[in-house]
């Protein structure tokens, strides 16, 4: 494998990387919080994509509009579903919320491929001319989709970090019954969740269809390496879902060379699978005791 290979296989695996950590971050919020896999945030991405091609009436400045657009739609998307259904089977087993969820997430993808059809769509963006560093190759679309992606994993951060509504999600998350003796209203909180978790999810269907083509089926096939990246990087931890989805798109993309575009994903399990035989909670996550 020659050097302009490989770094042209690396820039590729943290952009792919930098999209999966979008719907890895979402999953690990509500898991970290709600405590169940919420398997429809990938049809949540589908269906943001598909609103942002709905909005997007061509040129750069509109695309970007109707990125918002899709965000908010799948916010909304996600609050409505919270509001409706997990909501109410919160005391109900964690399967009971995950079973809610896969078919929440088939209602989703067998309505919209009815809505527009099994046909893959693309956005009609301008091209352009990848930039060229003696044969390592650089896309500035690829620029684009990482700046979107690291801009709004630094803002989840921030909301997470710097803010009174981020302290109390981390409170609820750390000790749910101790924040409720603090007074910590959870209600508006869990719309919070839902919502920036709907609005990450989006944004990443956005970026996915930008890279490539939009079919009913891509949210579900990314969010697969989403649920492997949050259990990489430790259950719960924002931080450990952006790492660990960086290093499966790096390991996929590093492995097309031996294994070919079909099995990457084969590849980026197995790693996920020798690292958790080394630390079962993941790179970031923590054991629990039990007593």
């Amino acid at each position: 494998m020659s050097f302009q290979l490989l770094v042209n296989l690396l820039i590729n695996g943290i952009v792919e990387g930098l999209i999966i950590a979008l719907p890895a971050l979402a999953l690990t919020l509500v898991m970290g919080i709600c405590k169940f896999p919420n398997a429809s945030a990938g049809d949540t991405m589908t269906l943001g994509a598909y609103a942002a091609l709905v909005l997007h009436a061509g040129g750069l400045p509109m695309f970007f509009v109707a990125t918002l657009g899709a965000m908010v739609f799948s916010a909304l998307v996600s609050w409505a579903a919270y509001r409706l259904i997990f909501s109410r089977i919160t005391q109900a087993p964690m399967v009971a919320s995950l079973l809610a969820a896969i078919g929440l997430a088939f209602v989703m993808r067998s309505v919209l491929a009815l809505s527009v059809g099994p046909e893959a769509r693309t956005f009609k963006l301008p091209l352009v001319r990848a930039w060229n560093f003696d044969g390592i190759r650089l896309l500035p679309t690829d620029l684009m989709i990482a700046a979107a992606a690291l801009l709004a994993v630094v803002a989840v951060f921030c909301l997470l970090g710097l803010t009174d509504a981020g302290r109390k999600l981390r409170a609820v998350a750390d000790n749910p019954d101790l924040a409720r003796l603090s007074g910590i209203r959870s209600r508006r909180l869990m719309w919070l969740l839902w919502a920036v978790a709907g609005a990450l999810a989006g944004l990443g269907g956005v970026l996915i269809g930008v890279k490539g083509v939009l079919t009913p089926e891509i949210g579900w096939e990314f969010v697969l390496p989403a649920f492997a990246a949050v259990i990489l990087g430790g259950i719960g931890s924002p931080v450990g879902a952006v790492v660990g989805a960086v290093v499966m798109g790096i390991a996929q993309e590093l492995s097309v060379p031996l294994v070919g575009p079909s099995y990457k994903l084969v590849v980026a399990f197995a790693v996920m699978v020798v690292v958790l035989l080394f630390r079962p909670a993941g790179l970031f996550g923590t054991a629990e005791k039990v007593r």
